[in-house]
């Protein structure tokens, strides 16, 4: 037994020494530079601390990602805010939200359609009786959407928050419980979709089913989840069979559904929630799972991988897409529904962690980083939030997530996100990317063709010399997949000078190959012949 112990301790040791000697190599980064790169700690204490605890993660089993299999609707430019639009009286306000909002640089809003907004008095009744003279329910929502093509951008909308005619007992079991008939909900969900069909593709069942008080004052129900959701999908695809349908966002938790009567609810571990959706059917009811991932207590860069309370840190969806894999969905994104740090003031209670100004001006651009860097798995993730109406909430820890203040002056955060994007690079990281994937530039007549032999079911081919693509891409390798046999020549010119022709016979080719991982450019261009082109793995 004293054998056993004192190998284990040796392992252990060798562990922390070899993860240090890590830490310590190269010579680009300095060590306290190195120590926030695995911890997200800034400050040295816990930078030791959370040292220790990365390189003891080597000795249990860590989530399995597949970052190297093709997923769809990663193709699309990841980078979105929520926004509170409904809230807004005054058109002028929304449309200067939307119009702040494309100007930072953002593409994506996601806004909530709240059933109790549009079915307000009863069912199948969308009119707007709680002003004189009464009006369309419909008509902000008109208004929203409107805004949002104009301004170019896309929107995610939420389908949530029932009407108090919904629930036989009212408000007894909270404002969000579900309502007593998922028919009821799946008409509002279709009355939604068919009003805004060709309009409007992506729309997310619910918020935050695991945790209090989203499916009101009870306990969790994974399985009636997953009814409400497939109920929904399956009613919308019939509508709009183009529509993309978002589970609802998993809140990062590690509790284990106790009841807890102190605040008359409960919270479920989000991946313990979805492995009971998988249990109950629920991988034939999304597209795209959705998770909200917040920087509660350390940066974005903490890679320390623990499960457990008190550990929820930025890297909590690698766990989530851990259970994907496992229930034979590695070909589906997740969405990161709701990221960002909080600035509570020192006199509120800091319930979402508390971060320096500066620090969440830094954190956000950092967390974009992150994700496309290593998470080739994940796609849009949406800025929590943009603005409140008004200040009413500041005594409240969540008005300090906003990007602007009700009377839209910027924060630094709106400002450092705005810098980031209207200054970013498109670079292709590790994984596949697929030939409509955002970074690629196009130029001459490449057409899409629909193949369902195809990965994810199309590519896009050019039969005129001439045609090019061009990119950035960073790795030691990166390989074209053709999307048939072919008989062209490719020419690839990289980093704007070095040359090459490179005839395709339909199989997968090696575009470049080097020792080190390094950002370079490389333009293809159509010699002779038909080219294809299916997706780029880099690696």
């Amino acid at each position: 037994m004293a054998a056993r112990r004192l190998w284990f301790a040796l392992l252990l040791l060798a562990i922390l020494v070899s993860s240090v000697a890590l830490l310590l190599s190269g010579s680009r980064f300095n060590i306290r530079q190195r120590l926030f790169a695995v911890t997200g700690e800034e400050a040295l204490v816990p930078q030791l601390r959370g040292l220790i605890q990365w390189a003891f993660r080597w000795t249990r089993l860590l989530p399995q990602t597949a970052a190297d299999v093709p997923v769809s609707y990663t193709n699309l430019p990841p980078f979105g805010v929520n926004t509170f639009l409904e809230q807004e009286v005054e058109t002028a306000k929304r449309e200067l939200s939307i119009q702040m909002i494309a100007d930072a640089g953002f593409h994506w809003l996601r806004q909530s359609f709240p059933w109790y907004d549009i079915e307000i008095h009863g069912k199948g009744d969308f009119e707007d009786r709680r002003h004189e003279p009464p009006r369309s329910a419909w008509e902000k929502y008109d208004n929203i959407v409107d805004l949002t093509a104009q301004y170019g951008l896309d929107l995610i909308v939420r389908l949530e928050a029932p009407p108090v005619w919904s629930r036989q007992d009212g408000i007894a079991r909270g404002e969000f419980g579900p309502p007593d008939n998922f028919a009821d909900y799946t008409d509002y969900a279709a009355a939604v979709a068919s009003r805004y069909q060709g309009r409007l593709r992506f729309y997310q069942v619910w918020n935050e089913p695991n945790i209090y008080p989203e499916w009101g004052n009870q306990p969790v129900d994974p399985e009636a989840y997953t009814e409400l959701l497939c109920q929904t999908y399956r009613r919308i695809k019939a509508i709009d069979p183009e529509a993309v349908i978002i589970s609802g966002a998993l809140a990062p938790t590690a509790e284990l559904g106790s009841w807890n009567p102190s605040y008359q609810g409960n919270n479920l571990m989000d991946v313990v929630y979805l492995q009971r959706m998988y249990n109950a059917g629920a991988g034939e009811c999304f597209d795209v799972l959705a998770v909200n991932d917040y920087m509660l207590w350390s940066g974005p860069t903490d890679q320390r991988m623990r499960p457990t309370q008190g550990n929820i840190n930025f890297s909590r969806p690698l766990w989530v897409r851990d259970v994907m894999v496992a229930n034979g969905d590695a070909h589906k994104p997740i969405w990161l529904s709701e990221m960002n740090s909080n600035v509570a003031p020192d006199d509120i209670y800091p319930r979402y962690g508390r971060v320096t100004i500066e620090q969440q001006a830094r954190y956000a651009p950092l967390a974009y980083e992150q994700i496309q860097h290593a998470w080739p798995w994940a796609g849009v993730t949406t800025v929590w939030f943009f603005k409140r109406a008004t200040d009413l909430e500041r005594d409240q820890p969540m008005y300090y997530f906003r990007m602007v203040e009700p009377d839209f002056t910027p924060t630094p955060l709106y400002t450092s996100l705005s810098a980031y994007l209207n200054t970013l690079e498109p670079v292709l990281y590790q994984g596949y990317h697929q030939e409509n994937t955002w970074q690629l530039e196009y130029t001459g007549p490449w057409e899409e063709v629909a193949d369902t032999q195809a990965i994810l079911s199309q590519y896009y081919q050019a039969s005129a010399a001439g045609a090019q693509v061009s990119f950035t891409w960073e790795g030691r390798s990166i390989t074209l997949l053709p999307g048939n046999y072919e008989t062209g020549t490719l020419q690839v010119i990289e980093d704007e000078g070095n040359s090459k022709e490179i005839p395709l016979n339909g199989q997968p080719v090696v575009l470049s190959r080097h020792l080190l991982s390094a950002q370079r450019k490389l333009e293809l261009i159509v010699v002779d012949g038909q080219v294809t082109l299916d997706a780029l793995q880099v690696k």
